[in-house]
């Protein structure tokens, strides 16, 4: 929110400051438009559990689930996810911040998720693992 109160802000001291004719207005809008379209408000923040095995990565929400475009921000979550980790299959409470693309793989097979989160920027990794849903125990015989 600050940055975009900031942006706006730049633009407002630009547009008014410019008094050498229409030519720096037209600059003053093409980077205020540049600056729009590089930063990162127009993403949406999803909160989920992140799990990354082998040639798939999933994000899970509390009414969510997708697939993760596996791109270098993606292997940079999965970076910092590792060593929070007890086993492989422990997925990590995280926040990012991204978007919502078609999923390649289920366009041509039908298989995986129909959308995936193309992950911007990485917010929070949690310290800890997500306790596990299902526990499988080993039953002794006698």
């Amino acid at each position: 929110m600050k940055k975009q109160l900031f942006v706006l802000c730049l633009f407002a001291m630009t547009l008014f400051a410019c008094k050498n004719g229409e030519e720096k207005q037209e600059e003053a809008v093409d980077s205020l438009s540049k600056a729009v379209n590089e930063s990162n408000f127009n993403y949406k923040t999803f909160s989920g559990e992140f799990i990354y095995i082998a040639d798939g990565a999933v994000l899970k929400g509390k009414s969510f689930i997708y697939g993760v475009t596996i791109d270098d921000k993606m292997h940079e979550l999965a970076k910092m996810v590792a060593p929070v980790k007890k086993d492989e299959f422990d997925m990590v409470p995280v926040k990012v911040k991204g978007e919502l693309v078609a999923n390649p793989l289920y366009a041509e097979t039908g298989e995986g998720w129909r959308l995936n989160v193309s992950i911007k920027e990485i917010i929070n990794v949690s310290d800890t693992p997500s306790p596990a849903d299902v526990k499988i125990e080993e039953k002794k015989t006698k």
